[in-house]
């Protein structure tokens, strides 16, 4: 095997104009665990970690499709964590829909970053199953 195929995901590393808002969002909606502060911020999740970069001079600005998605098992799920975003103040960009992958909802965490969460329980089978 070659070395580049053994690599796995150490971290993700974002910039925010408020750690603390962002890493109490993560904390308190995506399960991490905050491991240390200050003007950086690391958080743990799932076997890899999570950097909040503090950045002073603007706030950080996000090409119009980055994101990074969740998935979950099952659209109640979905349905579930998409009402406790939405009634835990979290800026939704979407309701819950299906496209031909599954059902999806989009929000954003403090600091401008898109998060997907989706399911695949509902995907349509002949077209995506083979590629999952």
């Amino acid at each position: 095997m070659k070395l580049n195929q053994q690599a796995k995901l150490n971290h993700l590393s974002f910039p925010s104009a408020n750690v603390a808002e962002t890493a109490e969002f993560f904390e308190k909606f995506l399960g991490c665990e905050v491991v240390a502060t200050g003007q950086h911020c690391l958080l743990k999740r799932s076997g890899f970690d999570i950097v909040l970069e503090q950045v002073n001079d603007i706030e950080p600005v996000w090409p119009k499709n980055f994101h990074f998605g969740l998935e979950v098992e099952t659209l109640e799920d979905v349905h579930s964590l998409y009402r406790e975003f939405r009634e835990g103040g979290v800026q939704m960009e979407t309701e819950v829909f299906n496209n031909t992958r599954g059902s999806r909802f989009f929000c954003r965490a403090p600091g401008g970053v898109l998060i997907e969460v989706n399911t695949r329980e509902d995907m349509q089978k002949d077209q995506w199953q083979k590629l999952f």
